[in-house]
């Protein structure tokens, strides 16, 4: 195994499920962390050790995923996206669909971002909230906040989506 491709194993299957979490494409999430991988590696020697390696990386991940939201390209598929929902499923919805925790996917994901990526963050990837302050460029105490208003913004639309049971993990 290449150097090359024991970075891309050790790193690519974790900024993935991130990367996902962001732009909801898998295709898209796919290029970003081709995208951050590549100059992750080809900068390796340039990293000034502020932080772990990991965090590092997810910062650069995060910063993908939200150019690729600004970016024409996603403003311009969005819109054929939404004609295509509605005369039927998309693939990235049959993917979770198909997942063991579909329902709790379904729900992380329609939440607004800056409440997504906080319960991602700290439930899926296990951040402590001064780390995704970090990762974000915000307070641990805001971290916090969106935290809380994001749990509860997932249990209205468990709610909504009839779900009845409760949910692990602090939801």
């Amino acid at each position: 195994m290449t150097r090359l491709e024991k970075f891309i194993y050790d790193h690519g299957d974790e900024l993935l499920r991130l990367a996902y979490t962001y732009v909801k494409n898998k295709q898209a999430a796919e290029d970003i962390v081709q995208d951050v991988l590549l100059k992750a590696f080809e900068k390796q020697s340039l990293f000034r050790e502020e932080a772990t390696y990991r965090t590092y990386l997810y910062r650069m991940t995060i910063n993908r995923s939200y150019d690729y939201l600004r970016s024409w390209h996603y403003k311009n598929t969005t819109m054929g996206e939404k004609i295509q929902h509605l005369f039927g499923r998309t693939p990235e919805q049959d993917i979770v669909t198909k997942s063991e925790n579909r329902l709790l996917a379904q729900a992380v994901l329609s939440l607004p971002l800056k409440y997504r990526e906080v319960i991602v963050l700290t439930y899926y990837l296990d951040y402590s909230s001064e780390e995704i302050g970090m990762l974000l460029n915000c307070s641990s105490a805001t971290v916090r906040t969106r935290l809380a208003r994001g749990r509860k913004k997932l249990k209205l639309v468990l709610k909504e989506d009839g779900f009845d049971g409760t949910i692990e993990n602090g939801y």
